[in-house]
């Protein structure tokens, strides 16, 4: 299949076209480096099967080799870090950008998968998450960019398959972490690894007692693939994250004692519209799919430890590179 993948030079999207490209797929990989780092693909760079493009889909795409027979839509800031800086261009590379890459897959006759984010339930008033459950989201607050811009980008893809019978599916995903995390980009799993291993105390904002659930990116892409090419998935949405959930207290703990025990827990005041508990629910993705995370969070912190040393052992020049 010619695949194309929509922020491919980022986190999970580089790790995806790893993985197609190991299953025998021609891998199109398309990013404007908002949040994307080229150094995330720079190893597939001359792979017979992988062609890149740097390109904005918020202005029209067109793949001079032909035809694509899937798309998976990936292309979003998804760290607060990430969309707080960039809210207009999260706004619209989840509007306009997600309607040109659905009128591609309809000219196309592509499948496509657009990644959605337990971000659409808001501060959840139902636990856990299942996908029928609407939210519960501040529609004007800071991080409203990209809750909102999600869920509109939902919606559209949802009048493609009822209006023109697109075979499409939107997977909602749960907090993702490992090798390739941008180490600055404000997410608690990045954050507290990298104050362990420079031996700063770990901050959580707020008491702690907040909760969410981790899931190993490779565990992660696993499921992407499966939500894409199995059966009777057109028109569906998809939870996809680990049902393991932990308080951020609990959390830190984990982290500490595996990276630096030496290092303490402080507690800062917490942030504006943090939801309080999230976890999902993934009985559609166990029954539908075949899929549940394998790698336990105490091997998927090891893992991303020992990726975020590496980038600290590297020279000053390649680290600010690699966390830009």
């Amino acid at each position: 299949m010619r695949v194309l993948v929509a922020g491919g030079a980022g986190f999970i999207g580089s790790h995806l076209c790893e993985a197609l490209l190991a299953q025998g797929h021609q891998v199109i990989a398309i990013d404007n480096f908002i949040t994307g780092n080229i150094h995330n693909i720079a190893h597939l760079i001359g792979h017979s099967y992988f062609e890149f493009h740097e390109h904005d889909i918020i202005e029209p795409l067109k793949i001079e080799s032909g035809p694509v027979d899937a798309i998976f839509h990936l292309a979003s800031p998804a760290s607060p870090v990430g969309y707080s800086r960039h809210p207009i261009e999260t706004h619209l590379v989840n509007s306009v950008g997600t309607h040109n890459l659905l009128k591609m897959a309809l000219l196309d006759k592509a499948k496509f998968l657009i990644t959605s984010t337990s971000e659409a339930y808001g501060d959840p008033l139902v636990h856990p998450q299942r996908e029928d459950y609407w939210g519960n989201v501040n529609p004007v607050g800071p991080r409203s960019c990209y809750d909102e811009s999600k869920r509109f980008s939902e919606s559209l893809t949802m009048e493609y398959v009822r209006q023109f019978g697109l075979n499409a599916r939107i997977v909602r995903l749960f907090n993702t972490y490992g090798p390739r995390n941008d180490p600055q980009d404000g997410r608690v799993v990045p954050n507290f690894i990298m104050q362990a291993l420079n031996g700063h105390d770990l901050t959580i904002y707020g008491t702690g007692m907040q909760t969410r659930s981790f899931c190993y990116v490779s565990d992660l892409v696993a499921g992407l693939l499966k939500a894409m090419h199995t059966e009777g998935t057109a028109g569906e949405v998809i939870n996809l994250g680990n049902p393991d959930e932990r308080t951020i207290t609990n959390f830190a703990q984990v982290v500490a004692n595996i990276v630096n025990p030496d290092v303490e827990i402080v507690y800062l005041p917490g942030r504006v519209d943090d939801p309080n508990r999230r976890c999902p629910d993934i009985t559609k993705a166990r029954t539908l799919l075949n899929w549940e995370p394998k790698v336990s969070l105490e091997e998927g912190i090891r893992l991303t430890a020992e990726y975020f040393r590496e980038l600290i052992n590297k020279p000053l020049d390649n680290i600010e590179l690699l966390a830009s």
